[in-house]
């Protein structure tokens, strides 16, 4: 799936049946023979024997596989990374407004980066992820100040509609409401690669035309275009849900509750970052 680049290397990884992890759902690591497992020779006594059998399943924490709590505890620790820096960049940012643009600049540049590290690096790295948090908070924080200079309210009323939105796409999800199927994955897709590029050229019209918010300003074009850009990250919470049931169900390995959590938190922070923008372009 591509609606987050952090979550094409897990998609790939759960169709190779996590390379090295021992595959899906092994009850037998290591690969010993059953007829060498029911030997005393092997197992001790007979009384070691039924002790094993006696004893409870292995749960998929026991086996060191994800778990829902793994990625809810991972994704409340980085976004506490990102509300901890977001209030600093806050800070340098209301103290200067030089330095406020810089840390906007620099922490969208620098999570851009580290995003297609973490996509693409052939090990996990927590440190990356560690460290993208950081950067996401810095620049999260210094654009909302930024933002609320300009356009007074509109920060606390996008945090809000964030979070009522979050948790209205999390209950449409577990209801069954929204269906994440093939062809739902297929057409969003589809659409976050050509608002991507659109993005790209968005953002170097805007600095060439030095204008607010690039092509349609403040106008109906500029406010449809926030309208669907809100619309396009809404669904891809969706999908960023469905990919973590599916990793837990397919039994990846605990290290990518990480890479899941990150994923999540990248998908809210772009919708915080939409509703901001909307809701200036209706201000201005």
């Amino acid at each position: 799936m591509a609606s987050n680049p952090a979550f094409n290397r897990l998609e790939k990884d759960a169709q190779s049946g996590y390379a090295g992890f021992g595959g899906r759902g092994s009850a037998n690591p290591g690969n010993v023979s059953y007829a060498q497992q029911g030997t005393t020779d092997q197992w001790g006594s007979q009384q070691q024997l039924q002790d094993m059998y006696n004893s409870p399943s292995a749960g998929p924490t026991d086996t060191g596989r994800v778990t829902m709590d793994d990625v809810i505890m991972k994704t409340m620790g980085l976004f506490a990374l990102v509300l901890v820096f977001g209030a600093a960049g806050w800070i340098f940012a209301a103290q200067s407004q030089g330095l406020g643009y810089m840390l906007a600049m620099g922490g969208m540049i620098g999570t851009l980066v580290l995003g297609l590290v973490i996509a693409f690096k052939k090990t996990l790295s927590v440190p990356l992820i560690v460290g993208y948090a950081v950067l996401e908070g810095l620049f999260v924080g210094a654009i909302s100040q930024i933002f609320e200079q300009r356009w007074e309210g509109v920060v606390p009323t996008a945090a809000l509609a964030t979070a009522a939105t979050f948790t209205g796409m999390f209950l449409a999800y577990k209801s069954g409401l929204i269906k994440v199927t093939d062809k739902f994955r297929r057409i969003v897709t589809m659409m976050l690669f050509g608002y991507a590029i659109f993005a790209v050229v968005n953002f170097l019209f805007a600095m060439f035309t030095n204008t607010n918010f690039g092509i349609g300003g403040s106008g109906p074009l500029g406010i449809g275009i926030s309208l669907f850009a809100v619309g396009l990250a809404s669904v891809t919470l969706a999908l960023d849900f469905d990919m973590i049931d599916r990793a837990i169900a397919t039994g990846a390995p605990q290290k990518y509750s990480w890479l899941l959590a990150h994923g999540l938190i990248v998908t809210v922070v772009w919708l915080y970052i939409e509703f901001l923008r909307l809701f200036a372009r209706m201000r201005d």
